[in-house]
């Protein structure tokens, strides 16, 4: 940062100083619970008689205190994965079922985001839409901020409802899925090899929240990534060129997510380790009736707060994840 021509490039030199602004604040952290531990230290040295008992008291209470916040940093230092520290690229999917499923996208919309912004992440959807009769087909939103990635990655994955449809009138107890996509951020720091022939571009009304234009104009694009039929809607920006940087972006994090998928199975391959991606391989179940239970099938954790998890508290299932990732590599 102090070398001479650095703010030449704003952009470039903007995210490289918000990058040192988080590690100081992370080196900053842990010097502080230091120096309080210290001093929690010498008090205790210091006490020599019962009457020093409300010292301790003051003393058992900071070192709680101290502990809760050791528990946070713990779960940073389980985020090992080269791309953990970036924003995320999150794309819900109803499952077969109609408006069941369809519902139940929308809650788990409503949950991620929800849990984002619980760890102070900028939300910015970038598509939706919108179900028949209720609920959501789909929707795609970034979450930026540091960490994104590494805090939201334990969502991806097919979520499994059971409960008894608002939408049946015979009170029938329904089964849903729907898929959570979740890539981190490709910057031009990953080398993504994008050829114009291979895409091909679709412009269309759009129907977002960006502003008057948004809805009088063709400001909407797709563009479709030939090779591997992947395709990408933007359409909440305000002007076309701003919708297709958006989705070139996304194309990009969903390309590189996919090769390294593919990596990652042929290793799994040469080790006999095979799952095939179909709707029977849920990560989580969310029981509603007739009982109330929440249960990740990876970890095996579960609980039966079922609002509160819909609510977005997954802080708990997001560290036994990270956990049981990091045990797994061991």
């Amino acid at each position: 940062m102090n070398q001479a021509g650095f703010w030449d490039d704003h952009e470039s030199a903007s995210k490289i100083s918000k990058q040192a602004q988080e590690l100081d604040g992370e080196i900053s952290t842990w010097e502080d619970i230091g120096r309080r531990a210290e001093e929690l230290a010498q008090l205790v040295l210091a006490v020599k008689t019962e009457d020093d008992k409300s010292v301790l008291d003051d003393v058992t209470n900071e070192a709680n205190k101290i502990g809760k916040e050791l528990d946070q940093l713990e779960r940073i230092l389980l985020l090992s994965g080269e791309y953990d520290r970036r924003g995320a690229v999150i794309s819900i999917h109803a499952g077969t079922g109609g408006v069941e499923a369809q519902d139940w996208a929308e809650m788990l919309d409503r949950m991620m985001r929800r849990y984002a912004e619980h760890l102070n992440l900028d939300v910015h959807e970038v598509d939706r839409t919108r179900g028949n009769e209720a609920g959501i087909k789909s929707v795609v939103f970034e979450a930026r901020g540091a960490w994104g990635y590494g805090k939201l990655k334990s969502e991806a994955g097919v979520h499994r409802l059971v409960r008894i449809s608002p939408f049946d009138a015979e009170k029938m107890r329904h089964t849903s899925f729907a898929l959570i996509e979740v890539v981190p951020e490709i910057g031009d720091d990953v080398n993504i090899d994008l050829k114009d022939d291979d895409l091909r571009w679709d412009t269309f009304r759009g129907t977002g929240h960006g502003g008057q234009s948004v809805n009088t104009t063709d400001s909407a694009v797709r563009v479709v990534h030939k090779p591997t039929n992947l395709s990408v809607v933007s359409r909440s920006e305000r002007s076309q060129l701003q919708n297709r940087q958006t989705a070139l972006k996304i194309l990009k994090a969903k390309l590189f997510a996919k090769k390294q998928a593919e990596l990652k199975a042929e290793k799994d391959k040469l080790r006999g380790e095979v799952l095939s991606a179909e709707w029977g391989n849920q990560i989580r179940s969310y029981v509603l009736q007739p009982y109330q239970l929440v249960k990740d099938h990876r970890t095996g954790y579960e609980s039966p707060d079922v609002k509160a998890i819909l609510d977005g508290e997954l802080d708990k299932f997001n560290e036994m994840y990270l956990r049981w990732i990091a045990k797994s590599k061991r």
